[in-house]
């Protein structure tokens, strides 16, 4: 799985799960069955209730750069699709001028944001630069697109920012803007994010999960999760096949490495070729073998408490403190995450109850 916004997946995780799958992965994955697919989009192979499926796309055009003229802004629009799908040969951390060493990682952005951006439900950047600026409850604060760029940066690719007025950073914000040609400015654009399967009333189990990880995932992504090189370290050819986990994955400030992004990535992309429409891995699959990637040791951010100044807008499944809540560390990481939910819901009405105006 491939995986990555890092940017995580099974078989061939974009994570982060991630791009540039190897070329027999599609062969090596075994093809389910009608009547297995069946059972599990019913929910009849784990157990589980049905997972809803997420949201059709009634409206996905995928623009092609390729069609832009030879002018400066179809250059530009290119070397941002280029540094989404090759980012570890152009500002990756064995490039030869040691200036343009951003990502930490060999990974590409495309490892978490498939097909450069453009698959639904495979983290697409279709849309995005609409939703700009906006709010983030990460910060606390409205941030930028240049900032959300930053965070993937220093966070999936665990590297160091790019300068605001960068070539890099006008390239890619000028490929986002692409992607959104026609998209009214804070509308939604269906097929956005890794989907969203029914959540489990147990805690997802990494024991469980690296048998399916061996049976499933390893055979492109290796026993220990090292991903194949296209070449040999040091030559800046980045992975085939992504590694999940491992000095050259995503730090555990990505948002790969929260289960329920995660886990939805998979189910919905994992192993290479898998639709939304008719997802390989059950729910249950899905949720027990992200838990088994997600244990597993990568690089450490510094400063994740700084995270979330408003601790009662953490996500359930951050994995890090401090909490508001009152769960523990483990049951942040692996759930089940209903209770942890309710009771910040429960926190936030009353709130607003004790705040003046807020009824």
């Amino acid at each position: 799985m491939t995986l990555g916004f890092m940017a995580v997946g099974v078989a061939a995780v974009t994570l982060l799960i991630i791009g540039h799958p190897h070329p027999q992965a599609r062969e090596n994955r075994a093809t389910p069955d009608a009547a297995k697919l069946a059972a599990i989009d019913s929910g009849l192979a784990t157990g589980n209730a049905p997972a809803p499926p997420p949201s059709p796309s009634a409206d996905w055009t995928v623009l092609n750069v390729d069609t832009l003229p030879d002018d400066d802004w179809g250059r530009t629009v290119r070397y941002g699709r280029d540094l989404i799908t090759k980012t570890y040969a152009l500002i990756g951390p064995e490039v030869a001028d040691a200036s343009h060493r951003y990502s930490g990682n060999n990974l590409a952005c495309e490892s978490c944001h498939l097909e450069a951006g453009t698959k639904k439900f495979g983290l697409p950047l279709q849309g995005v630069y609409a939703d700009f600026p906006n709010y983030r409850a990460r910060s606390g604060a409205v941030g930028t697109i240049e900032g959300r760029i930053n965070g993937c940066m220093t966070r999936s690719m665990n590297g160091r920012a790019l300068p605001l007025d960068s070539p890099q950073m006008t390239a890619i914000v000028a490929y986002l803007k692409f992607l959104s040609t026609g998209r009214p400015v804070g509308a939604p654009t269906p097929g956005r994010g890794p989907g969203r399967m029914a959540e489990m009333t147990r805690a997802a189990d990494p024991v469980r999960g690296k048998a399916i990880y061996t049976q499933t995932c390893a055979a492109c992504h290796g026993e220990n999760g090292q991903g194949q090189r296209t070449g040999r370290v040091g030559d800046g050819g980045g992975y085939s096949v992504p590694p999940l986990w491992g000095d050259d994955s995503f730090n555990d400030g990505a948002g790969m490495d929260r289960l329920i992004s995660a886990a939805n990535f998979i189910h919905n992309n994992m192993p290479v070729g898998t639709t939304w429409q008719q997802p390989v891995l059950s729910v249950e699959d899905s949720w027990d073998v992200t838990a088994f990637v997600l244990s597993q040791p990568r690089p450490q951010k510094a400063h994740l408490d700084r995270d979330f100044p408003l601790r009662i807008e953490k996500p359930a499944d951050a994995a890090y403190g401090p909490y508001l809540d009152g769960f523990s560390r483990e049951q942040h990481k692996f759930g089940p995450f209903l209770p942890i939910e309710e009771k910040l819901a429960a926190l936030k009405a009353a709130n607003r109850d004790h705040t003046p105006g807020g009824n």
